[in-house]
């Protein structure tokens, strides 16, 4: 292939979009079928919330280191340590079934995927026009949801050997590692000393787009719900494993079906609007699933509906974010977002878990609709700054 070929913005752009699509579905895997192992083996299920964390515990605390190797190694090399990371340590799964073990290895997953997520998004937001940033950003988000959903089809792989799902995944890691091997490295603007005299950079970025912020929050809060404690609360209402397998899946059609129509319309009327629309239908669809009880065509509608309403909050909020921000303080937000990211799926999990046995088998659904609708009311309160961002 010629030099031309690889070094094209387009080979560069289905490369990353690719590498989001492998890590989607290895969190979308891991998730749902760790919960469920651990659920066969009798564990209980704030202990399962409790240790499904240890991957957001690793995104979380790599945040606050990240952007300086970013900065001093490119996009290319963090991401390519990032892929080799959580390679490893996936096909390590299988060797023992030790809570602890099974906790350092999700949390060396973290540390990866916090790396490769934080390279990828910040190169695609950084180079995006502002008048095509929701289009681009949606396709980020797509390659994401594309993943997340197909990743729970992989617990159908079980019957065949608990250690046939986590190989898979460390197959599909290896082939997009080829894939960014052939890229050229590239490296983020630098904020400059005169962002660094006017002050913490990171309070100036959430005093000036907290709004765009929360989004990242509350879909790490979703996504972690979804996938660690929606399962335990299937097979309490005697759902089996291909059915929660499949509404998951349900789940991620919905988010890819109107991530990128999502995108365009917030490119037309502006992304506050559309996060609070969409926040809104997200609360009333999360405080319905609860009344489907074991429908599953109902269950099927709802989780369409509720993925395809809130499964863009974490892009549009990006995408806001780089519209109120100056660009050269974008890595800032963007730590900021995963640092959110990693909160709301530390929190997801264990307060679902405790919710399921202390609460109510359904408070997680009653905690993500609460979440949204407070969200949704947050946005009345704030007004974005007109800021030159060229």
């Amino acid at each position: 292939m010629s030099p031309q070929r690889i070094i094209s913005p387009r080979y560069q752009l289905v490369s990353l979009l690719l590498v989001i699509i492998v890590a989607g579905l290895s969190q979308g895997l891991l998730l749902p079928l760790l919960s469920i192992l651990l659920e066969h083996y009798g564990v209980s299920a704030e202990t399962n919330g409790l240790n499904s964390t240890a991957l957001y515990i690793g995104i979380f605390f790599t945040m606050f280191i990240i952007e300086k190797p970013v900065m001093r190694y490119g996009y290319r090399t963090v991401i390519i340590a990032g892929i080799t990371l959580v390679t490893a340590a996936t096909v390590l799964f299988p060797l023992s079934h030790a809570l602890s073990f099974w906790f350092v290895l999700r949390l060396l997953v973290g540390i990866g995927d916090s790396a490769l997520h934080y390279a990828t998004q910040l190169w695609i937001v950084s180079s995006s026009p502002a008048d095509r940033r929701g289009r681009y950003i949606s396709l980020y988000g797509m390659a994401y949801g594309i993943g997340f959903s197909i990743g729970p089809l992989g617990i159908n792989l079980l019957p065949y050997g608990e250690a046939v799902p986590f190989i898979v995944s460390g197959v599909f890691f290896a082939v997009v590692l080829i894939l960014v091997l052939r890229l050229p490295n590239s490296y983020p603007e630098w904020a400059g000393k005169e962002i660094n005299q006017e002050g913490n950079r990171f309070i100036r970025t959430y005093r000036i787009a907290w709004f765009a912020l929360i989004p990242t929050f509350l879909y790490g809060f979703m996504e972690a719900s979804m996938n660690s404690n929606f399962p335990l609360y299937g097979l309490r209402i005697d759902l089996n494993q291909q059915w929660i397998s499949l509404l998951l899946l349900a789940f991620g059609v919905g988010t890819l079906v109107l991530q990128l129509p999502l995108g365009i319309w917030s490119d037309k009327v502006g992304r506050k609007p559309v996060l609070m629309v969409t926040g809104f239908i997200g609360s009333l669809l999360f405080f319905a699933i609860p009344a489907a009880g074991d429908h599953l065509v109902l269950l099927f509608v709802f989780f369409i509906c509720a993925g395809g309403v809130v499964g863009s909050f974490y892009s549009l909020g990006l995408a806001y974010c780089a519209d109120v921000l100056p660009r050269n303080i974008l890595p800032a937000a963007n730590v900021i977002a995963s640092i959110q990211f990693s909160i709301g799926s530390i929190t997801g999990p264990l307060l679902g878990g405790y919710g399921i046995r202390y609460v109510s088998i359904s408070s997680i659904f009653l905690f993500l609709g609460m979440a949204y609708l407070l969200f949704t009311l947050s946005g009345l309160a704030f007004r974005p700054r007109k800021l030159n961002n060229t």
